[in-house]
């Protein structure tokens, strides 16, 4: 029966989207848009401004998400997170419908719901430590280059063969304004200084530009390129001190979710306790809550070091 119903609500919804010709990314993208939508007086902008107004969890959730997205270039697959969002929301959903735990639904659905958002949480680690690294050999060798000529186009010039994406573009940007588009070094290096999110970066040409007034600061290139190399071992260090807490913890989530089906080979009186009476549905539903809850805590938490100035 509840089958039955799942079918009917899915088509239900098919036909109100067919009436209103409205398709589901263009649906998702509205729904998730007007989330991160600013507020719509000026009181409730100072309040949210001021810290008076709590911004909920899943506004703060998605722009975050959207800022990571922009971070590393892939903005135009917002909308396509929203939908795989709305959809792993109605899987979630219809998962506990048919399982007959209605206090399943609002957490599996919410669960699910977050599973696009931690998976974007997860690739922005490796794009930022592949940054990093990228950063930490391009900014040696070309303030190498440019404590030996004074000159930071030449010095980016003789280096750009040993540069990688994403860094090549940005360097190569910067190279092509300066010969083609405006002569102002300044001006380049503050364009350049936008374009990469890392704060050791953005240190490292805001002494370039200092710099260009008085070449005696070159000085203080080189321990600013040093503190990458630093923040690389931390986190190395950071990486094997959490290795195998993280793998304890996915052992246990296994072990919880796979304890369900075992039960029902074990003692089919238990399963039927804890999956069709009301005290086993709840501590079921409390038991996913957990997991959840847990998973966003530890994706959180192991996220890899960064230099804050």
């Amino acid at each position: 029966m509840n089958l039955i119903l799942l079918i009917a609500c899915m088509g239900m919804i098919t036909g109100f989207l067919v009436l209103l010709s409205l398709s589901p990314m263009e649906f998702t993208n509205h729904i998730f848009q007007s989330l991160i939508s600013k507020p719509h007086s000026i009181r409730d902008e100072i309040n949210e401004a001021t810290g008076r107004k709590k911004i909920s969890f899943l506004k703060r959730e998605v722009t975050e998400i959207e800022s990571i997205l922009k971070i590393t270039g892939r903005e135009h697959r917002f909308p396509m997170l929203c939908a795989w969002s709305l959809i792993l929301f109605a899987i979630g959903a219809s998962i506990a419908i048919l399982l007959g735990n209605f206090f399943l639904v609002p957490v599996l659905a919410g669960g699910f719901l977050f599973l696009p958002f931690w998976y974007v949480r997860l690739t922005q680690t490796h794009y930022k430590k592949d940054i990093a690294a990228e950063l930490e050999t391009a900014l040696s060798i070309i303030t190498t280059a440019y404590l030996r000529n004074d000159d930071i186009l030449t010095a980016v010039e003789e280096n750009m063969d040993y540069l990688n994406p994403p860094i090549l573009s940005v360097f190569k940007c910067f190279v092509y304004r300066i010969k083609m588009i405006s002569p102002d070094i300044i001006k380049g290096l503050l364009d350049m200084r936008g374009r990469i999110e890392n704060t050791v970066f953005r240190e490292w040409c805001d002494a370039m530009i200092a710099c260009q007034y008085d070449r005696s600061l070159k000085t203080t290139l080189t321990p600013i390129v040093s503190k990458l190399s630093d923040m690389r071992v931390v986190n190395g260090e950071l990486e094997n001190m959490v290795f195998e807490p993280r793998k304890e913890f996915i052992t246990m989530q296994f072990l919880v979710l796979g304890n369900i089906p075992l039960l029902y080979f074990l003692n089919k009186d238990w399963y039927h306790t804890l999956m069709h009476t009301i005290p086993g549905q709840f501590v079921l539903a409390l038991c996913f809550v957990a997991i959840f809850i847990s998973t966003a805590f530890v994706i959180r938490l192991t996220q890899p070091i960064e230099y804050r100035r």
